[in-house]
């Protein structure tokens, strides 16, 4: 059977693994941390265009550059920010302006020495629109500028209070990089960039793999990592193997160390073998869920958006094609996040209401092919699905919705695109439903995906408010709590956005966003984060 590790992850202990039951493997050979090796880590992710987080901000990017670049602060597993780069942090009384006390012993691998005007530089990088950042853009949205106060002190300044800057700042996104190696042409610094992390990249072969070596000089771990001083791996291997069954059957022939991007079905084979052992660490932020764009018909019409939901089976879905390894979600917010609301309710399936809705709306009629019609007009709705992002058993989910949505009318279009295609189609506004994961630390990303200034792309042509949410009451509602500190009044206010999100039919949840890796059980102390559950190699070690 395989082992679970109770690892930390994000918010509350209690809620930030799931375990899988297991019987235990064998126990180690050794009690101590083994020097030396090289860990090979096989992702199914899509391959990055670019390693450094900075330009563009996707998850792929976050999980390799983990082992690299570093950020200001992390979380702990109660949720409690803690030191890393930084050792302090003050706000000032109008939370107009932070100040950061920084470690006065790093060194960027290049040589370059961490400093404030190292922030600034980051900070600026993130902000210039030829960077084209989304996901580290929109986190620092509030932020006008940062200034050197002396050597090793940055000042934040915001345009207006931040309650959630430090949760910003945790994300991997916002990483710190070598000012020097960030003058670099963008396509250099994309092949390399260099951080203060406990590895370093040395050799990108495009299509195959990542080497990194381990940073001997290294001195900067966060707070709460299990040693201190370098790295006991020699270096990583990071293959990019897309084939779910050929990255299993490395795996099991030990040809690779970690794999990640598990399918459910790989999930409930490897329980049965001694040697694997499995980490479930679900995202925070935002739930995986079905946005429905409500600035184009038919979807502009909140019953026809009642109706497709009434109408879509996901729990038979979910229950079939996940075998158990998520549960169903019925919250805009992932289900470690202590400010989630849950609304089963208002996503029962029921088809008999979706049909009555749908006569409401005027869809009265059908054609011969059972597909609701209204004015001549078919009531069809146009689904881009991206292949880098989307594993089979999700496909598989989205075929069952559109076979269950069909018996009330909806003719939906399953649209298979490359994740350039599928971006340039979101960002032309030519979609009626995506499924587009978002990771972002705390209930602040319900103001990064339903605020109507979401809609607006980031420089990068990104946006992420993909249900075109524009309602001035709930920006309001989401300013307010952006801006807060008080903590039982924030959670007032994100329960109150989150009914006006899931009362509107904008989204249809459906779990947890996964991720799921397995492991070789002479693999120890691999962990994920703290912050947005990527896996951190820095304490890993090989029991061989």
């Amino acid at each position: 059977m395989t082992r679970t590790r109770t690892l930390p992850l994000l918010i509350a202990a209690s809620s930030a693994i799931v375990l899988l039951s297991g019987c235990a493997a064998a126990a180690p050979q050794n009690t101590e941390p083994v020097k030396g090796g090289t860990l090979v880590y096989a992702t199914g992710d899509a391959e990055p265009s670019c390693l450094d987080p900075h330009v563009g901000g996707n998850f792929p990017q976050a999980i390799i550059s983990t082992q690299y670049l570093e950020s200001l602060v992390s979380k702990n597993v109660d949720g409690e920010v803690i030191a890393w780069l930084a050792t302090e942090w003050t706000v000032a009384d109008d939370g107009l302006s932070w100040d950061f006390t920084l470690r006065d012993d790093v060194t960027f691998t290049d040589g370059t020495p961490f400093t404030a005007d190292a922030v600034a530089a980051n900070v600026a990088h993130l902000k210039d629109p030829a960077t084209a950042s989304s996901t580290g853009y929109l986190a620092l949205d509030k932020v006008a500028s940062v200034e050197s106060v002396d050597e090793h002190t940055a000042r934040f300044n915001l345009t207006e209070p931040d309650s959630a800057l430090l949760d910003s700042l945790s994300q991997p996104w916002l990483a710190i990089e070598s000012p020097a190696a960030l003058q670099r042409p963008q396509e250099v610094n994309c092949e390399s960039p260099v951080g203060t992390g406990p590895f370093v990249v040395t050799g990108w072969n495009r299509q195959q793999s990542v080497t990194l070596e381990r940073n001997d000089d290294y001195v900067s771990p966060p707070a709460d990592a299990a040693h201190e001083g370098v790295a006991y791996l020699d270096a990583i291997e990071w293959r990019f193997l897309p084939d779910s069954a050929s990255r299993y059957a490395a795996l099991r022939a030990g040809t690779v160390d970690v794999i990640d991007s598990v399918q459910p079905d790989t999930i409930i084979a490897a329980e049965d073998d001694d040697a694997i052992e499995h980490i479930d660490a679900p995202r925070p932020g935002a739930s995986n869920r079905i946005e429905l764009n409500s600035s184009v018909a038919p979807f502009d019409d909140i019953a026809v958006r009642e109706a497709f939901i009434r109408s879509a089976n996901v729990d038979d879905a979910v229950s079939s094609l996940l075998f158990g390894t998520a549960d169903r979600s019925y919250s805009a917010l992932s289900s470690i996040e202590k400010a989630g609301v849950s609304e089963p309710d208002l996503f029962d399936y029921d088809q008999k209401e979706a049909a009555r809705l749908l006569d409401e709306a005027g869809w009265t009629e059908k054609d011969d092919d059972g597909y609701r019609v209204k004015n001549g007009k078919r009531l069809e709705v146009d689904f881009p699905v991206s292949t880098n992002q989307s594993i089979p058993a999700e496909v598989s989910l989205f075929e069952q919705l559109q076979s269950t949505t069909k018996e009330a009318g909806f003719k939906v279009n399953l649209e298979p695109l490359d994740l350039s295609s599928w971006y340039g189609v979101l960002g032309e506004n030519d979609y009626n439903l995506v499924s587009a994961p978002y990771t972002k630390v705390g209930p602040d990303v319900l103001r990064i995906l339903f605020h109507s200034d979401s809609t607006i792309p980031a420089p990068s042509g990104y946006f992420a408010n993909h249900a075109q949410v524009k309602d001035p009451a709930l920006d309001a509602v989401l300013d307010r709590a952006s801006e807060i500190t008080d903590e039982d009044e924030r959670q007032e206010l994100y329960a109150e956005a989150q009914k006006t999100i899931l009362d509107g039919y904008f989204i249809l949840p459906l779990y947890d966003q996964q991720n799921h890796y397995l492991l070789r059980s002479d693999v120890e102390g691999l962990r994920t984060m703290p912050t947005v559950a990527t896996p951190t190699l820095f304490d890993t070690w090989l029991d061989r």
